[in-house]
């Protein structure tokens, strides 16, 4: 990977400021790359986009890998948000509805996914990146596997270690992901089918939450 055509220097910033321009960054980028794709996003085309120089960029990213993973950082919170509120939402969530949120993607996503498939394509070629990606799938690995513990205790009588659980859910997904991202006619084929798999495993995981008995009648 070729470096950086500028240095970042010293930020002489107030911290509440630096924090904006981060998140001006970061928003504008969510935008753009997601459009366009990796490799067809430059820094000046980041950096046009929120309205801000080279010097502001390199204050708050080292690379636009390093931007990439920040946004990777944020769309996963995102998402185990949305698991999180589904799991503790009102009355028992049914194995497929949670089948469903882990797998299924909203078309408004699929840019999202071509860019996470061309990224980790693009990583698997830079050791250091890779890495780096690594770490990230560490991270969400760890934050799945607490979300699970937390709002579904019967994980952990379930028929495997919550944290090889969270990485398994998290690999289907993302083979799920390119098997669908293209949006063939094999994808809602493919799609289905795993819904239905993982339907019928999540009980026996401890993962779907079990219905209150009724309270008997006066």
């Amino acid at each position: 990977m070729s470096p950086p055509d500028a240095v970042p220097g010293p930020e002489t910033r107030p911290p509440r400021h630096r924090a904006h321009t981060r998140a001006r960054l970061l928003a504008s980028a969510e935008r753009v790359i997601v459009e366009r794709g990796y490799a067809q996003t430059t820094i000046e085309d980041l950096c046009t986009a929120a309205g801000y120089t080279r010097g502001a960029f390199y204050s708050n990213f080292r690379s636009k890998d390093d931007l990439v993973l920040a946004l990777f950082d944020s769309h996963s919170a995102d998402r185990l948000d949305q698991l999180e509120r589904l799991l503790e939402g009102p009355g028992a969530a049914s194995a497929e509805g949670v089948a469903r949120a882990l797998l299924e993607v909203n078309p408004l996503e699929r840019n999202w996914i071509l860019l996470f498939l061309e990224f980790r394509i693009h990583a698997a070629r830079d050791p250091r990146l890779a890495a780096e990606l690594d770490e990230h799938d560490r991270a969400l690995r760890d934050s799945l596997a607490e979300l699970l513990q937390r709002c579904c205790p019967a994980v952990a009588r379930g028929v495997a270690p919550v944290g090889g659980v969270a990485a398994t859910l998290l690999a289907v997904r993302e083979g799920i992901l390119a098997r669908t991202a293209g949006e063939g006619p094999g994808a809602p084929e493919a799609l289905d089918a795993a819904v239905a798999t993982l339907s019928a495993i999540l009980p026996a995981l401890g993962i779907v939450l079990t219905p209150a008995a009724p309270e008997p009648e006066s």
